[in-house]
């Protein structure tokens, strides 16, 4: 994600105080706030940008060079106490681009990504900051986590992408139920329920309405070095008495029903993957390099089948099954070769039945409540090696 150049790219001070064209695209103003898991820098923009990121050590910094762009907005009003952010700095960078340095109190993770014009808002770019200093909203720490004994093993990473968002509404029902926001608050349901469960860490792909590529989307999951994916959506059908939620996976052939076949058609118009971009493979014979990813590929569909099965059997006590086993497709979302990967239609916006239960906050807390259930069914079975739970359950078995 992060791009390391040479130290001779560096800011040199005297460069951040030069004008800039006033021609080119204007950063406008700054924003900034704070979600459960991560800070938001936002920069409005009056135009399109091209930009590239990368990160500076001793001390940490993080660079954002961004082509044909002035900077017209005042970053000195931001709140920066208790941010990982210690101070914003902004300058010509080159003839005609602006280069903004932000300087740290501890290395992050970025996540960034450039916003079209929508809903009366211009041009944004997004920057979302994670990292292990990274303060919460609130700095009183609950007293059952004071006294939560640390483990020695990590915790198994879950990544959850609500599906669709911002420009895209997904699937809409008859009473303009939109897809986008349902598959959200079951999102931030399953990532509460996995925050509390000890031995498990979540990263949503999106924690508001906002619109993420496809390809992003995978992205996301392999920087966080996840190790599982799964991706909720609430999908439409041409037949209004389609009902039920599915469980989906990759398939490297054919789709196993025409549904799914649709399904993947429909989710993956937004954007195309190809999954051999994904592994570091640039530098192999072109026929090991097929044979590494054909065993990649093979073992994390084989282990995406496992988990989807389980989900499935969770919830088809919560709702209706659409199917009752795991169907496969081509979906662009699931093509990350190393990270197991589902997807879940928790039913159809299309369907009055469906779409009257989806939008109520007790069927959401179901579905949430079926989601982890199902993963952690999956887990307790086929733990990480180097995992929490792996090391528990060692530990159970030492005692018998």
């Amino acid at each position: 994600m992060h791009r390391r150049h040479l130290l001779n790219l560096i800011l040199a001070s005297a460069a951040l105080a030069l004008p800039f064209n006033a021609s080119a695209t204007q950063i406008r103003n700054a924003r900034l706030w704070r979600s459960d898991d991560k800070l938001r820098l936002v920069f409005d923009l009056s135009g399109p940008v091209r930009y590239t990121t990368f990160s500076l050590s001793a001390p940490d910094r993080l660079i954002i060079d961004l082509s044909e762009v002035g900077v017209s907005g005042d970053f000195s009003q931001l709140a920066l106490n208790n941010t990982v952010i210690r101070s914003i700095r902004s300058g010509r960078f080159g003839q005609s681009d602006a280069r903004i340095v932000l300087d740290l109190s501890s290395p992050v993770l970025l996540n960034s990504f450039l916003l079209a014009p929508q809903d009366g808002q211009g041009y944004r770019l997004v920057l979302d900051l994670d990292g292990p200093n990274q303060p919460q909203v609130s700095p009183m720490v609950p007293r059952e986590t004071l006294s939560k004994p640390t483990h020695p093993k990590r915790d198994i990473i879950v990544v959850v992408d609500p599906g669709h968002g911002g420009k895209d509404p997904g699937a809409v029902g008859a009473k303009g139920e939109r897809e986008k926001d349902v598959v959200l608050s079951i999102a931030q349901l399953l990532g509460k329920r996995l925050k509390k469960e000890k031995g498990f860490d979540v990263k949503l792909v999106r924690n508001d309405d906002f619109f993420v590529p496809l390809r992003k989307r995978v992205e996301i999951a392999r920087q966080h070095k996840a190790d599982m994916f799964i991706s909720v959506h609430a999908d439409a059908a041409p037949r209004l008495t389609a009902s039920g939620a599915s469980v989906y996976c990759l398939s490297e052939g054919g789709a196993t029903s025409a549904t799914a076949r649709f399904m993947a058609q429909r989710e993956n118009g937004a954007d195309l993957l190809g999954a051999t971009s994904l592994l570091n493979l640039k530098d192999k014979d072109p026929m090991l390099a097929g044979v590494i990813l054909d065993m990649s590929m093979n073992a994390t569909i084989a282990a995406s089948l496992q988990l989807g099965s389980s989900i499935l059997g969770s919830l088809a006590g919560i709702t209706t099954l659409h199917q009752k086993r795991v169907e496969q497709a081509g979906f662009a979302v699931l093509k990350s070769p190393d990270v197991p990967s589902i997807l879940v239609e928790t039913g159809f916006i299309s369907n009055a039945r469906d779409s009257q239960r989806l939008v109520t906050a007790r069927h959401q807390q179901a579905v949430a409540d079926g989601l982890f259930d199902g993963l952690q069914r999956y887990f307790q079975k086929n733990p990480p090696i180097d995992s929490y739970i792996a090391w528990q359950q060692e530990q159970q078995n030492a005692r018998v």
